[in-house]
């Protein structure tokens, strides 16, 4: 056994997705770059332990202790930590002291652990207690749905405020993971440059590469003894 993933979508807004995971015998993992930072509880040799793991701007290699459980919870564009600013985090991640298998401490309170039923639950209180907060303009401009009347440069500093990342560095990693599960699926690389809008298949492969971490070839052919972090299918964000 190597790394078995499971997600799911959710209905809060707050939220893009909710994961667990199990590891075996692999001793590291392709951490494809993500636009989202997430909060993650594992358990190894029984100690428990939780971090605010921050976006991730490029493909990395991290390791993989063996014989552990991962519960995560990978939050949606726009909503950040205020006492935790994401923009400090790209790249890197933040430890959470004092968990237990029932209880952490977060911002001076004490809070049952969350799993993968209950996310919804723990992140609503986080939400009344003023822990995490949503700039609306974020999701709306990548969705298409609406633009405040603010200048350029007041709307990327929003958006860096907001996700520690530029509007077109999300763009970029957004549409590589699209391409990778697209080639997962089969998907000839000369449709995916079309479906996507990648000028050829050299620009595809230099995206995947940097993004993914992996070659169309290489996605095609899975490595059981390295595999990706969670992927998976997502619509377009809406054109720039």
């Amino acid at each position: 056994m190597g790394l078995e993933i499971e997600s799911r979508p959710s209905e809060l807004p707050y939220i893009e997705r909710v994961w667990r995971s199990r590891s075996g015998d692999v001793g590291r993992m392709m951490s494809v770059a993500t636009s989202h930072w997430e909060l993650v509880f594992w358990e190894h040799q029984g100690h428990m332990q939780a971090a605010v793991l921050g976006p991730e701007a490029k493909a990395t290699h991290a390791p993989v202790p063996g014989d552990t459980v991962f519960f995560g919870i990978s939050f949606a564009l726009g909503t950040s930590m205020p006492h935790i600013p994401v923009s400090g985090l790209v790249g890197g991640n933040a430890a959470i002291p004092d968990v237990t298998r029932r209880s952490l401490w977060l911002k001076g309170s004490a809070w049952h652990v969350p799993d993968y039923d209950n996310a919804e639950a723990f992140v609503r209180r986080m939400v009344r207690e003023g822990i995490v907060d949503l700039d609306p303009v974020v999701p709306a401009v990548l969705g298409g749905t609406g633009r405040p009347d603010v200048s350029d440069r007041t709307l990327q500093r929003r958006f860096v405020a907001a996700t520690g990342l530029t509007q077109g560095a999300i763009r970029q990693i957004h549409r590589a993971r699209q391409a990778a599960v697209l080639v997962q699926e089969r998907v000839p690389a000369q449709e995916v440059v079309h479906r996507l809008g990648y000028f050829d298949q050299p620009h595809l492969a230099r995206s995947l590469k940097r993004y993914v971490g992996r070659t169309a070839t290489q996605l095609s052919a899975p490595d059981a003894t390295e595999p990706l972090s969670l992927l998976y299918k997502t619509g377009p964000l809406a054109p720039a």
